[in-house]
C-alpha cells in the first residue's frame, strides 16, 4: 500500500454516501461518529492503471479483475468490526461506478483521495477523519490477502499505548498505518514505490518523537511471483484467507498462464 500510487486530481473530500447520494445543507448535519474509522485506500479497476507490474504474463483486464476483488475483499472483510466507521479512499474519484457499487451494497462511506503524492493523501485522508471526531484512525491498502480482523483488532490495542502503529510488508513497505491524531511528519519526504519506504517512516517518526507500535510483517501482492508464493503458502498453512471469488480468480489465473 505504501510504495506506489498514481496522483489523484483534489476533487470533493470525504463526503458521505452511505446507501445513496447525498448533496446540499442537510448534508453537513452528520451523526456522531463511531470511537474509530478505518480508511481503504482503493484505486478503481482501470485496465492499464492498476497491477501493471503483474502485466505480463496477466493482461490488464485480468489485472484489473484481480485488484478489483481484492479491493471488494477489503471492504467484506470489515463487516463485522463494531465501533468504526469505514472508509474508502477512491482513485481517480468516488463518482466511479464501481465504487458507486460497493457503496450501494455496504455500510461505508466514501470519500477522495486528496494530495500531489501518496504521502499527501494519506495525510489528507487522515487528518479529514480527525477533523471529523474520530478517536482513533487505521489506513489499510487493499493488496494483503491476509489483512483481517485480528490486524484491526491489534493495531488498535497497541493505539492504547503509542502514537502511530504501522504493519510493515516484507518488501519494504507497509500495508496498515494507525494514530490517535494527525501526523503529518510521518509521510513527508518519504521516497515512495522504494524498498525504504517502512525504514525511513519509522525513522521519521522516531525523529518526532513518537512511539510506535508494530504489526507483524505481512506479503501484498505486487507481482504475479507474489500470487504464486502466496497461494503456496496459503495451501500449506490451511488458513484458506482468500475469499472464494478473489481465490477462484487466483487458481484459474495460475493454470492459465
Amino acid at each position: 500500500m505504501a510504495r506506489s500510487g498514481n496522483p489523484a486530481s483534489p476533487r470533493r473530500d470525504c463526503r458521505k454516501r452511505s446507501g445513496g447520494t447525498s448533496s446540499g445543507p442537510a448534508a453537513e448535519q452528520r451523526p456522531v461518529p463511531a470511537e474509530g474509522a478505518i480508511i481503504i485506500f482503493a484505486k478503481a479497476p482501470v485496465p492499464g492503471e492498476v497491477k501493471t507490474r503483474m502485466c505480463p504474463p496477466l493482461t490488464p483486464d485480468e489485472a484489473a479483475s484481480l485488484h478489483g476483488s481484492l479491493v471488494m475483499d477489503a471492504v467484506e472483510r470489515t463487516r463485522s468490526l463494531r465501533g468504526v466507521d469505514i472508509f474508502l479512499a477512491c482513485s481517480p474519484g468516488m463518482d466511479h461506478p464501481f465504487f458507486q457499487t460497493l457503496v450501494a451494497r455496504h455500510r461505508i462511506r466514501l470519500c477522495d483521495q486528496v494530495g500531489a503524492d501518496l504521502g499527501q493523501r494519506m495525510n489528507h485522508a487522515l487528518t479529514a477523519v480527525f477533523n471529523r471526531g474520530y478517536a482513533h484512525a487505521l489506513l489499510v491498502g487493499t493488496d494483503v490477502p491476509n489483512l483481517g480482523t485480528r490486524h484491526y483488532e491489534h493495531a488498535k490495542s497497541l493505539l492504547e499505548t503509542t502514537d502511530v502503529v504501522l504493519g510493515p510488508t516484507k518488501d519494504g513497505g507497509y500495508y496498515l498505518v494507525g494514530a490517535k491524531h494527525p501526523i503529518p511528519a510521518l509521510f513527508a519526504d518519504i521516497p515512495w514505490s522504494t524498498g525504504e519506504v517502512f525504514a525511513q517512516s519509522r525513522a521519521r517518526a522516531d525523529r518526532a518523537g513518537l512511539v510506535v507500535g508494530l504489526l507483524d510483517p505481512e506479503s501484498d501482492l505486487d507481482t504475479f511471483d507474489d500470487v504464486q508464493a502466496f497461494l503456496h503458502n496459503d495451501a500449506r498453512s490451511g488458513r484458506q484467507t482468500l475469499s472464494t471469488r478473489t481465490g477462484n480468480m487466483l487458481h484459474t489465473l495460475i493454470q492459465r498462464h
